[in-house]
């Protein structure tokens, strides 16, 4: 578990840095961006420049911590791995990946990629909903959790379905059909990422999270499955 906390920390403090630097030029990105409220009257001009910039903000974090764990499954994959085939042993025969090293990489990048379009253009709305004054930056970040929580945990069950050699229309489909739990793990795991090193310390907790959601989305019932092999 502490392992698999090193590639999140390696891509998180990159990714933060980009973010903080996001931060700092915020308010020039902003003003460069609105230079028709240049001749508005205060507070129009400095109010909507700051939904704007919270907008923003908010629209580019969404997608920053999908990234993020897309590239950090991909850099940390050997301690993922670990993580996965340990909590996987608990209950049984490990599946083992039939694709082979390069096939199975050029398949997670693949994978990956089509993970993180949807993921921007769902972001480009809930920026828009984030213009609306007062209302929209509420119900954008609550609307971001709950696309964030899907698109995180459809990424994080990536090992033990790839695993039984389904796709990522099989899982998205496999997930959707018990959408209340996999948006209660989702969820979960996005809010607690958004603590202050969160996504660092949670990342190794998160896949084995994840592969118990898989298999019970997958109709293995691991307690009860567990409870047999005993017996």
């Amino acid at each position: 578990m502490v392992l698999g906390m090193v590639p999140a920390l390696i891509v998180g403090a990159a990714f933060a840095a980009g973010f903080i630097a996001l931060g700092i030029n915020l308010e020039a990105i902003v003003t460069a961006a609105t230079p028709f409220a240049d001749n508005w009257q205060e507070p129009f001009r400095l109010g909507a420049r700051v939904v704007l910039g919270i907008a923003l903000l908010v629209a580019v974090f969404i997608v920053l911590l999908l990234v993020f764990v897309t590239v950090t499954l991909f850099v940390g994959a050997p301690f993922y791995e670990k993580i996965w085939r340990h909590v996987e042993s608990r209950y049984g025969a490990v599946p083992e990946d039939t694709r082979g090293i390069v096939r199975a990489t050029w398949s997670g990048i693949g994978d990956g990629i089509r993970m993180l379009l949807p993921a921007v253009l769902v972001a480009i709305p809930l920026f828009l909903v984030g213009l609306i004054p007062v209302v929209g930056q509420v119900l954008s970040p609550v609307l971001g959790a709950f696309f964030g929580g899907w698109f995180l945990a459809v990424e994080l069950v990536a090992l033990a379905f790839d695993s039984r050699g389904k796709t990522l229309s099989d899982r998205r489909a496999t997930l959707r059909s018990r959408r209340p739990m996999t948006l209660g793990f989702g969820v979960a795991t996005y809010l607690v990422f958004l603590l202050p090193l969160g996504a660092v310390i949670i990342m190794p907790a998160a896949v084995a999270g994840a592969t118990l959601l898989a298999r019970r989305e997958l109709g293995l019932d691991s307690l009860n499955e567990q409870n047999r092999t005993r017996s």
